[in-house]
């Protein structure tokens, strides 16, 4: 499986030699700032399968987890491209949306409900968690 996307203004592009670890929507206090309000979904890959092609910029801050995470964006276009995490760099989510085709991701479970604002459309036939998932081979950033 190969996977590709990039960012609005087409600077920034990437290539994803495999699938996804696991994939989330959440709904962390910074997935909320970062969607413009709504939570994001991410898809969590190794590190080494992925591939980015243009300059991304770096904004470095602690999440709610209390983990030190790297937010990854285009410089040109403010797009979000991925996120990297100080404890599991190991592994690289993608912010879904900067997919070429998101239909290839689903997410399989939602993440940090308890910061879900009361209007917040979840889907209910995913698994929930109030926060963030335990250590383990599918822990997304966060």
């Amino acid at each position: 499986m190969e996977l590709t996307g990039g960012c609005l203004c087409k600077a920034v592009d990437y290539r994803i030699a495999e699938a996804p670890v696991t994939a989330r929507a959440c709904w962390c206090r910074m997935c909320q700032m970062i969607g413009g309000g709504s939570g994001t979904v991410n898809a969590l890959f190794n590190t080494t399968a992925v591939t980015i092609n243009g300059h991304l910029k770096e904004f470095k801050f602690v999440a709610d987890s209390g983990n030190t995470m790297y937010c990854r964006f285009c410089p040109i276009c403010g797009t979000h491209v991925l996120v990297t995490s100080q404890r599991r760099p190991h592994f690289t989510a993608v912010r879904v949306g900067t997919l070429n085709d998101p239909n290839q991701v689903s997410p399989e479970s939602t993440i940090w409900t308890s910061m879900a604002p009361t209007w917040a459309v979840i889907d209910p036939k995913l698994p929930r968690l109030d926060g963030q998932p335990p250590p383990g081979r599918s822990t997304l950033p966060s």
